[in-house]
């Protein structure tokens, strides 16, 4: 992309509360905006209202859109009532990482200012990490494939070299890139369960391989049961952590906990060429059209996504932008924005007009 060009973004608003969410996301895009900095949004149909009119969780013409685009936003796809014939639910979102080898789950866990956490003493630390979890292989290689008879079923849990070495290189270069963010940060720690299982063990010995070469950056190595009890105790001391799909499904969850809930954690699936960027809650059918979604989670992906366009293409003004946001989102809720989502008064509209006054503020 040439610096004075629009990055073209493939908008999937999806299901449930989706849309409701991606409209104030992207005006927070459209606020930042300036002579460098630029986009073009072509909205796609993808989830579960898209099956039940085609047959299909999202057409080709969506995926062909996803392809040429410079980055995806994806708002929240699929429905509990809807679901494939074998009783999954619809899931473009999962179905991307493995069409684009989106193998790097990113769920940043930064606990904002006024956002409760249920940690006793959060509020004077800094929990400030970030979950990395592989996104296209573990329990996961097995969507769709596993095998069911009346007394069994069985999925398999694939690691490959290929995919772990280039999971660590990237989980060890965002661990660098971390260490502007203060003295205790740079630091990557390796989730698994290397005591039980051949698989995780052959994990944690990849992840030893890659440590060699960034000597730099400090490393850890806990197993993930250990490593839950930690996170829910001292959330403060991790920094970088990097595990199996299926573990960090769990963890990123967890961590969302930490800081007000699933309304406030953003997140990244990015591969060596294409990224999605989207918020780690779902559809919440129970509040669609209510006007009570938290679209921050929402709008911090799309942080997450200029970050990302920064780096890849050397675009200072997008990095600039996304710290903007970040201190957006932060100013808002210093001064007193609370989502209905941990038992404020402030809904979609407020939460948004809040972090949108926020940012003028700092134009």
């Amino acid at each position: 992309m040439l610096a004075n060009d629009a990055f073209h973004i493939a908008v999937l608003a999806g299901d449930g509360i989706g849309p409701e969410v991606m409209a104030p996301a992207l005006e927070v895009l459209r606020r930042v905006q300036g002579p460098d900095l630029k986009f073009r949004f072509t909205d796609a149909p993808a989830g579960a209202n898209h099956y039940l009119e085609t047959g299909k969780s999202m057409p080709d013409s969506t995926i062909k859109l996803c392809e040429q685009a410079d980055a995806i936003l994806l708002g929240a796809c699929g429905l509990p009532s809807v679901r494939y014939p074998d009783n999954t639910e619809i899931m473009p979102q999962v179905e991307l990482r493995f069409i684009f080898d989106l193998y790097a789950g990113v769920r940043p866990c930064r606990l904002v200012p006024g956002a409760p956490s249920p940690i006793v003493g959060a509020s004077e630390r800094s929990i400030d990490l970030v979950v990395i979890r592989e996104s296209t292989e573990g329990l996961f290689a097995s969507m769709g494939k596993g095998v069911v008879t009346h007394d069994e079923a069985r999925e398999t849990l694939v690691i490959t070299r290929k995919t772990s070495e280039r999971l660590f290189d990237f989980s060890f270069r965002y661990a660098q890139r971390r260490k502007s963010r203060g003295p205790n940060k740079g630091r990557l720690t390796c989730v698994d369960k290397a005591n039980v299982f051949k698989a995780f063990a052959f994990f944690r010995q990849m992840f030893d391989e890659c440590a060699a070469k960034y000597p730099e950056v400090g490393t850890d190595r806990l197993y993930v049961d250990a490593c839950s009890a930690m996170l829910v105790k001292r959330p403060w001391d991790f920094d970088v952590m990097v595990m199996e799909n299926m573990f960090g499904d769990i963890l990123s969850d967890l961590t969302a906990g930490l800081i007000g809930g699933m309304g406030m954690a953003p997140s990244a699936d990015i591969g060596d060429t294409h990224a999605v960027f989207q918020p780690c809650h779902g559809t919440a059918p129970d509040i669609m059209g209510q006007g009570k979604a938290n679209p921050t989670a929402m709008i911090l992906s799309t942080a997450l996504m200029l970050d990302w366009l920064a780096d890849k293409h050397g675009h200072e003004p997008a990095a600039a932008a996304a710290q903007r946001i970040e201190r957006a989102v932060d100013l808002a809720f210093a001064a007193g924005i609370r989502p209905m989502e941990f038992g404020g008064r402030d809904g979609t509209a407020a939460v948004a007009k809040g972090v949108l006054n926020a940012l003028d503020a700092t134009a």
